[in-house]
């Protein structure tokens, strides 16, 4: 649609002039003699751009400025002004106007002039649309989006989180595990109770199995004092261990034991100490095929996995990715008073387009990087990553109209399983589930895969 503009002139002959080049321009002109007139027609129609002169008769146009920017903030106002009247330029900017010219008017310039009230109009309302999507996105704790792939994940988080199941987190990292953790915990009858995080990757062996249930003094060289574990400290309230998966198998047993006894025995004690806490685990990795494989113990799995959660991969979630860059762009912003409002479309389509391997994490590090190299009020390609600039998307290619590029049925189901595969990051339970393959046929068909490349 041709931007709307409004031009105000008491010379009737400067109207038909303005309108007649600026439709030329491609702008859809209408005009008006009077301030009075244009104010009341201002707020019967939509307009883009108010062009008014300053000198009129009756109402000027500083107070028509002044009655449009009070009434229609989002409609920006560029005024004429004769030349060398700098002091009238200014009290029109003081009373709001976006920008002005000056007489004898330059056409060319006034179209650029027009042009760029018409964007900043159009990157408001984008803000305003954006920002009030980050505010009702907050469906469920602290997480925002409202893609189908989060209203599923916010349905199954409502109706768990008044339970004391033990729920097990999968998806891949940077996905937000920890913050759905911690919702589930703000959303329980535990909430009043402490929500402790740890890690099970971070730490050695060793030192794993004192952190999560505690020791004794003496019980090794660095031990002081003594000291409560994870699952004491957590009394009350909700322990995520986070990368499950990364356990070391001698600790697994223990903390089977721990889990269904409900009571820890520290490093280096006797005694055993109970404990009340709901267990909230996650991981990045396919635990399935861990205890397929003997990497992790089948009873623990069960143990863990009452309730399993997928959480979608930012790719999978649509229009999400432009909620969560305008929520970190504003919260960037505010961090280093830089004043960014948002994200122009040229780059909107670059995020929208890249595979987000990091996810959210990998976003909100994006985000931040960009609004600390803009020069702009919004984001701009230029201001995203390379990668992301000249990223290309992956298809599955089956072949076109020529019979020399068609390939077999066989050919085609390698390259959609493998395409499945990489899209879920390499996790195989989840690849089955989509294929509608059990996991052995679809291990099967991967060693087909690997020993027919291998050949």
């Amino acid at each position: 649609m041709q931007p709307r503009i409004l031009v105000v002139d008491d010379e009737q002959s400067m109207c038909e002039l303005l309108e007649t080049d600026l439709r030329l321009r491609k702008f859809d002109v209408a005009s008006s003699t009077s301030a009075s007139a244009a104010l009341e027609l201002s707020q019967q129609e939509d307009f883009d751009v108010v062009l008014t002169d300053l000198r009129m008769p009756g109402m000027s146009g500083t107070e028509l400025c002044e009655r449009i920017t009070a009434n229609r903030p989002d409609v920006p106002v560029v005024v004429m002004t004769a030349f060398g009247s700098m002091e009238t330029a200014v009290a029109a900017i003081r009373a709001g106007a976006y920008d002005f010219v000056t007489k004898p008017i330059e056409m060319d310039l006034l179209g650029i002039t027009l042009q760029r009230a018409v964007k900043h109009r159009q990157l408001q309302q984008q803000v305003r649309v954006l920002s009030q999507a980050v505010e009702q996105s907050h469906v469920f704790g602290d997480m925002i989006g409202s893609s189908p792939a989060m209203q599923r994940l916010y349905d199954q988080l409502s109706r768990l989180s008044e339970t004391e199941a033990s729920v097990l987190l999968c998806g891949e990292s940077g996905t937000g595990k920890e913050v759905v953790a911690r919702s589930v915990h703000a959303n329980s009858p535990r909430k009043d109770g402490p929500f402790i995080a740890v890690n099970c990757a971070a730490l050695p062996e060793a030192l794993l199995e004192s952190e999560l249930f505690g020791h004794k003094k003496g019980a090794f060289t660095d031990a002081q004092q003594d000291r409560k574990g994870l699952f004491v400290q957590a009394e009350g309230g909700t322990l995520l261990l986070d990368e499950i998966g990364e356990m070391p198998l001698s600790v697994q047993p223990k903390l089977l034991r721990a889990l269904e006894d409900n009571k820890v025995r520290p490093v280096g004690s006797d005694k055993e100490t109970p404990f009340n806490v709901r267990l909230i685990t996650a991981t990045n990795r396919d635990l399935q095929s861990q205890v397929d494989e003997g990497a992790f113990r089948e009873d623990l799995f069960y143990r863990i996995n009452v309730i399993q959660l997928d959480l979608p991969p930012l790719r999978a979630r649509g229009a999400d990715i432009l909620r969560l860059a305008q929520y970190f762009v504003e919260q960037f912003a505010t961090q280093t008073n830089k004043a960014v409002h948002g994200i122009c479309e040229p780059a909107a389509e670059r995020l929208l387009a890249y595979s987000w391997p990091g996810n959210v994490r990998e976003l909100r590090n994006v985000m931040e990087r960009a609004v600390a190299l803009t020069r702009f009020d919004t984001i701009a390609v230029d201001d995203l990553p390379e990668k992301i600039r000249d990223y290309h998307s992956t298809q599955v290619f089956i072949g076109g109209d020529d019979p020399e590029e068609l390939v077999s049925l066989a050919e085609i189901e390698r390259r959609y399983i493998l395409h499945v595969l990489q899209t879920v990051g390499d996790n195989k339970s989840l690849a089955a589930r989509i294929l509608g393959l059990d996991r052995k046929t679809l291990y099967r068909k991967l060693q087909q895969y690997e020993a027919s490349h291998a050949q």
